[in-house]
């Protein structure tokens, strides 16, 4: 008794199939060459979002930690911060040195946060960049590989209908049908387990420009309305 050969069959197999499992491998390529560039993606943020951090705690100095950020390009905090720093330097060409405080406290720090929004809607952007293809692929993949299935099993049933009533007649179509749903899963379960993975990764990473915009916020007040009234 002789095994089936699969690379035989899958060669011998019709357009359509042929067709559902180059799709499905060109979909597998594109989902572990987002996979690898997002993965060294988020982790050179997160290095330079611990780096920044600790050169912000550190420094008392708003210029100082101004150049920390303009030379640390990859940094989701860094860029907060020179949002907010620029938004800074044009209400303080606006009002005046003397006048900052007073603005501040009469209208708030509205501005700055507004600021340090957009700058978290930009990281955000740049971040999430991708991401949802992943989402794309894990959900549509499952689909195309049971179309490819479904499709399988109608040349196993054509075979039958052909007058073969062996189990020779209809092994290549269930052959090609179960290689079809394996690629469509094989595609689909690395794209939705990264999508997941990123998602939770980029999720701690917004909580923390979260509260670094509270701590720059607070930053300001030391800086500016605390010294001002002393």
């Amino acid at each position: 008794m002789h095994g089936l050969n699969i690379w035989q069959i899958l060669w011998e197999s019709g357009l359509v199939v042929k067709f559902v499992l180059l799709l499905l491998v060109l979909s597998s390529v594109l989902s572990w060459t987002i996979i690898w560039q997002k993965y060294k993606e988020l982790k050179v943020v997160t290095e330079a979002n611990d780096k920044f951090n600790d050169f912000f705690r550190k420094s008392n100095s708003i210029t100082d930690i101004n150049k920390e950020a303009t030379e640390n390009t990859e940094s989701t905090m860094g860029l907060m911060f020179k949002k907010g720093f620029e938004e800074l330097n044009k209400t303080l060409g606006a009002v005046g040195r003397g006048n900052l405080a007073g603005h501040f406290s009469t209208y708030g720090l509205q501005s700055l946060e507004r600021a340090l929004k957009s700058a978290y809607n930009t990281a955000n952007e740049r971040m999430d960049l991708r991401v949802s293809l992943l989402a794309t692929i894990g959900a549509i993949t499952p689909f195309i590989g049971l179309f490819g299935t479904v499709w399988g099993i109608i040349d196993a049933f054509s075979g039958l209908s052909q007058g073969g009533g062996s189990i020779e007649a209809v092994a290549p179509g269930i052959a090609e049908a179960l290689v079809a749903t394996a690629v469509g899963l094989a595609a689909a379960i690395p794209a939705v387990v990264f999508y997941n993975l990123f998602n939770n990764q980029i999720s701690r990473i917004n909580s923390q420009m979260e509260s670094f915009s509270q701590e720059f916020l607070n930053l300001v007040e030391r800086t500016v309305l605390v010294k001002k009234e002393q």
